[in-house]
């Protein structure tokens, strides 16, 4: 009688890995600069800003925060592919002040190719997350694929008048990083089989961490803005006027290791990254060729990037500050 076979390593199944799969970002600007843009004046956040999820408001005290988010795998294991895969879709709500309340599961997946059991383990990694939030997943939708995505549509709730936003940052206010960076780096050297088990292990427990209590410290401290570091990089969602130390922007350990070997694994993502944000960062002399590309790293499931006052009591490292000037240009020191 034949062994069964291994289970395929997820990872391998994937052209890219997690949030660096999205499009790239001018192409999606492009494509839906010509779209009619919804017009209600209850619809607080829309399509104007590419901010993490849209609110619409339903009354004086509610309005309903609605966005989804799903990817192809980033790591091996099918459970804990569930759980970041989720964390990362409840993240877009948290980054907008509001509280998940309901999600639907998205996924694609084929059980020829992959048999039944990898996919009961994505759900129950997705359910269990999901649970941790307090978030009933209630339905969902399903596509025969041989590259397996999972994700999650998620609806949440949010007072009208504490909506935060990525595009009303103020001068003068301070930035702050809740979570190290640098999961993209890790993730594409599991594709390679270059990642150590500690620097895997310290990636998934980064990208499993919900925003939740993050964004609780956060609102308290009363920021100007607020969003949540994903595929765009740390620098595509500093994409505002800003000052930033490289050397203080915290990375995942065992991160710049991997970025100062001979061939850096360097997400096609990041990449990406770079092409489109290089004409707005001015690089000081001092900034290592591995800190610059941390900067760019097209990340999955990252920290909340929270603008407030020095002594607000925001949570997370002090990584720069926003400044007057050139709009949309990022001066980055070592």
């Amino acid at each position: 009688m034949e062994a069964p076979a291994a289970s395929p390593r997820l990872t391998q199944l994937s052209h890219g890995a997690g949030c660096a799969c999205k499009l790239p970002p001018g192409l999606v600007h492009d494509v839906i600069a010509g779209l009619p843009r919804p017009q209600s004046p209850d619809l607080l956040v829309g399509l104007e800003t590419a901010d993490d999820a849209a609110v619409y408001r339903v009354s004086d005290e509610l309005a309903v925060v609605t966005t989804v988010d799903f990817f192809t795998p980033i790591v091996d294991d099918p459970y804990d592919f569930g759980r970041v895969a989720a964390t990362n879709a409840l993240s877009d709500v948290y980054a907008m002040g509001g509280t998940p309340l309901t999600a639907l599961n998205l996924v694609a997946y084929s059980v020829e190719d992959l048999g039944r059991e990898p996919l009961v383990e994505i759900l129950r990694g997705g359910s269990d997350a999901a649970a941790a939030a307090g978030v009933a997943i209630v339905g969902g939708h399903s596509i025969d694929d041989a590259e397996p995505k999972y994700g999650l549509a998620v609806t949440g709730t949010v007072h009208p008048d504490r909506v935060m936003r990525n595009s009303t940052a103020r001068a003068g206010d301070a930035l702050f990083l809740t979570k190290p960076v640098g999961s993209g780096v890790v993730s594409t050297a599991l594709k390679r089989g270059l990642a150590s088990p500690a620097t895997a292990a310290a990636a998934l427990e980064v990208m499993t961490t919900l925003n939740r209590d993050a964004a609780a410290r956060a609102l308290d401290a009363g920021p100007s803005a607020m969003t949540d570091v994903t595929g765009f990089g740390l620098l595509g969602h500093l994409h505002e006027l800003c000052e930033l130390l490289a050397g203080a922007v915290p990375a995942i350990d065992g991160v710049l290791d991997l970025l100062r070997s001979h061939e850096p694994p360097v997400a096609g993502g990041t990449r990406r990254n770079r092409d489109w944000l290089s004409p707005w960062v001015e690089w000081a002399d001092g900034v290592s060729d591995e800190r610059r590309w941390l900067l760019y790293d097209a990340m999955t499931s990252g920290g909340l990037l929270v603008a407030a006052g020095e002594d607000s009591g925001a949570p997370g490292v002090r990584i720069g500050r926003l400044v007057e000037g050139r709009a949309g240009a990022i001066a980055v020191s070592a």
